[in-house]
């Protein structure tokens, strides 16, 4: 399907339900409301699935998008979901658009549009929305450059290519209000977030003389600074920044006796074949999983799969 084609079948439905990702950042959020916004330009009824899991940051730009309590969709779209095991919780059903740009994606949906040459989903968002023959809101425009600016570490990670910063602009263009993002994401952070990162930089782990660099945040370390979750935003860059660094990996236990992990790499190993063998995945540079029990133990299951995936 492309950009034409998805405009159009949006446009004929009513009572549409924009579902956002397990663990929302800001391009899932950020390109579900832009699009909910949108739609309702369009005379579309539109409304975000209310995804638990947002808070802070992220929900001070979407709670006026997020569906109230009754409401059935007709209508339902995924933005920036890969797969059926990323569904928010308390999602049920099944999804009829999905809009992606993960190359991992397991085409769920009935119909997709799919752009893993996409840094972000937001930039399939803001073309989608052109295509419907409307100009970008400021609104529009600065959730759209949440979504990019996150995704591609406020223009830093190896996902960012001329495309994005052509987006970039085009969202300035349209009333993107860049510096306050920018303030607010990326050069603030409160005083529990930095005594984590304190805690973290003390105890890295260091692999095959620095080439694997792994972070463990236990628990017990998001209890002593009593960080908030929305406060824990891009830890998955921090184990790189080590010298030498090719492979970095950050994994977090959650509440649910789960870890959450981040893997990051060069162009000499894959990220996305290390999650994939843990269900996971996500791009060749960026990618995630989900594995079950403490972080030692997923630490030692990574580590194994490195050896076979990295010889």
């Amino acid at each position: 399907m492309n950009y034409k084609q998805c405009a159009k079948l949006l446009l004929t439905h009513e009572n549409i339900l924009i579902v956002t990702h397990r663990n929302p950042d800001g391009d899932t959020v950020g390109s579900a409301a832009a699009l909910c916004s949108a739609l309702r330009r369009g005379g579309r009824t539109a409304w975000l699935y209310p995804n638990p899991q947002i808070a802070g940051k992220l929900l001070d730009y979407c709670s006026r998008f997020l569906a109230p309590e009754g409401f059935v969709p007709g209508y339902v779209v995924s933005a920036d979901v890969a797969e059926e095991a990323l569904f928010p919780k308390g999602f049920e059903g099944k999804v009829d658009l999905c809009v992606d740009h993960h190359p991992t994606n397991s085409s769920f949906a009935s119909e997709s549009l799919v752009k893993p040459e996409k840094a972000s989903c937001a930039e399939i968002i803001l073309e989608l929305i052109q295509n419907m023959n409307a100009n970008l809101t400021k609104d529009e425009a600065t959730l759209l450059y949440i979504g990019l600016s996150t995704d591609t570490g406020c223009f830093q990670y190896s996902n960012t290519n001329a495309a994005a910063f052509r987006a970039a602009a085009e969202m300035i263009r349209c009333g993107a209000d860049s510096q306050a993002v920018n303030r607010r994401f990326f050069r603030t952070v409160p005083l529990a977030r930095l005594q984590l990162e304190s805690m973290i930089y003390g105890t890295l782990r260091f692999y095959r003389d620095g080439q694997i660099v792994v972070a463990c945040v236990t628990r017990e370390m998001l209890e002593k600074t009593g960080v908030r979750e929305e406060d824990l935003d891009d830890l998955a860059g921090l184990a790189g920044r080590a010298e030498g660094c090719e492979l970095s990996i950050t994994i977090r236990e959650l509440t649910d006796g789960t870890c959450k992990v981040s893997v990051r790499s060069s162009e000499k190993v894959s990220s996305c074949a290390v999650c994939e063998v843990f269900g996971g995945g996500g791009h060749v540079r960026a990618s995630g999983c989900t594995i079950y029990g403490d972080a030692e133990k997923a630490c030692e299951m990574l580590l194994n799969v490195i050896d076979e995936v990295w010889k």
